[in-house]
């Protein structure tokens, strides 16, 4: 088993440095912070241009800016904002629990929406329901999340004037936010949970449950559900992770005060520590989530340790 966690492990930091690798080379790519930050004050001159740079440390070589870099992650130090200088881990502190909020709330509604639908689509296979509750659930996988979220911005905000617009002030600001991830989320999750349990619903316990009387309600949540819970835990762990990174869009277009606002703000004005900073937080999580997927599916089947 150690041998598993430290392969394990040792595979998590090599993505987490291929990851910061490649994202600190491309943002640089983007431009150069030193123009942007000085557009709009009047001419300048390349010793303005350097002593700009110098204050930033982008007149160093890449690979000290990237060395720095991972010096300051060990301890949760990125540095400061190229716009305003406020400290990045501050911005990150400020923003990442209302990203986290959001995407557990939309889990939240997903899972909820999507048991039951799912249940339903497996017990009644072939039937209208099953037909039904499939093409809304392409229709569903066929929304681009920016778009629901226009339209209910649209609809519930301005048409109807319901819920706020845009910002989170209250309980009613996370309705159309969470709606839009958790539709899309449950999209795919009907179809994963009608998958598993057709396939449960064929074993020989099951058969037996139904033969000594049991309600078809406690032979569904009690027997088949729980049965088949392993594989549906697993991969609504790693969705969660990968709803961090999908949930930027959406927060924009809300103007969600969270990691993607962040991010986006970041991009116009080239603030490299800022974007660096953000990617990188989202994808520790992600990677800290699949490795701890990874070591549950250790423990609980010992096959995938020899793996």
């Amino acid at each position: 088993m150690a041998g598993f966690l430290i392969k394990r492990l040792l595979q998590a930091i090599f993505v987490v440095i291929a990851i910061t690798l490649i994202v600190s080379f491309a943002i640089r790519l983007t431009g150069d912070p030193a123009v942007t930050m000085f557009q709009g004050g009047g001419s300048m001159t390349e010793d303005d241009l350097a002593r700009i740079r110098a204050a930033l440390g982008t007149d160093q070589p890449f690979i000290v800016q990237y060395w720095n870099f991972l010096k300051g992650l060990v301890v949760f130090d990125f540095g400061r904002s190229f716009s305003g200088g406020t400290p990045v881990s501050l911005l990150i502190q400020s923003a990442l629990p209302a990203t986290l909020v959001l995407a557990f709330i939309s889990m939240v509604v997903s899972i909820v929406l999507s048991i039951p639908l799912g249940i339903k689509a497996a017990t009644s296979r072939g039937k209208a329901a099953d037909q039904i509750i499939r093409i809304f659930s392409l229709i569903g996988l066929s929304f681009p999340n920016f778009w629901l979220a226009t339209m209910l911005v649209l609809l519930l905000a301005i048409t109807l004037g319901w819920l706020p617009p845009s910002g989170m002030s209250g309980i009613a600001s996370y309705v159309m936010p969470a709606i839009t991830m958790g539709v899309i989320l449950t999209a795919t999750n009907v179809r994963l949970v009608r998958t598993a349990m057709l396939d449960t619903l064929q074993s020989q316990y099951i058969m037996v449950a139904r033969a000594k009387g049991l309600s078809e309600s406690k032979v569904l949540y009690k027997h088949a559900l729980r049965n088949c819970a392993i594989p549906l835990i697993t991969y609504f762990g790693l969705q969660f992770g990968g709803l961090l990174g999908g949930i930027v869009v959406v927060e924009r277009v809300f103007n969600w005060p969270g990691m993607g606002t962040l991010a986006f703000d970041a991009v116009g004005a080239r603030d490299f520590p800022v974007l660096q900073a953000v990617i990188t937080v989202l994808s520790l999580m992600i990677v800290g989530i699949n490795l701890l997927v990874d070591i549950a599916y250790g423990l609980v089947d010992p096959r995938i340790r020899t793996e």
